[in-house]
């Protein structure tokens, strides 16, 4: 069965869907990003088949969002986030912040954030760029944008 081609829209939405929408990516970038760097690490944390893992980051390389980098002298790499990747971990921790807001169930979220600025615990907070009032759904108009389909 073809794959539907998401990073050919013009939707900002569907191309990041392109990169990340198969469900293992996510995780592995969430493994990749608290230390997790070496394939047998990644593969004993997600329980993923070696071929799936090994598909998967290969896209991940593909699309720039890890890199690898050799570890010894075989021909073995570890996995590294790219400033492109990093930026997807923010969006990781929205997702996060939903999850531990509407599925995390009396037990609570399974992972907390400190904050290196105020070592506070604390939680993502979208805010606007401009005015740093608080940023949701119901605060915004979306516009037809420079790269909208015609």
């Amino acid at each position: 069965m073809q794959r539907t081609k998401f990073g050919e829209m013009a939707c900002s939405i569907a191309r990041t869907l392109d990169v990340i929408g198969e469900p293992w990516s996510p995780l592995i970038l969430r493994d990749v990003w608290v230390g997790m760097r070496r394939f047998d690490q990644l593969q004993a944390d997600l329980g993923i088949s070696r071929k799936v893992l090994t598909e998967r980051l290969s896209h991940l390389v593909d699309q720039g969002v890890l890199e690898r980098r050799p570890y010894d002298q075989r021909p073995r790499y570890e996995y590294h986030l790219t400033a492109k990747g990093t930026e997807l971990v923010d969006l990781l921790m929205v997702m996060a912040a939903w999850g531990d807001r509407w599925l995390a169930g009396e037990a609570g979220p399974p992972v907390l954030y400190r904050h290196h600025a105020c070592g506070e615990i604390s939680h993502v907070d979208l805010r606007c760029a401009h005015c740093g009032e608080p940023m949701h759904a119901g605060d915004v108009d979306p516009l037809p944008g420079p790269g909208a389909a015609v």
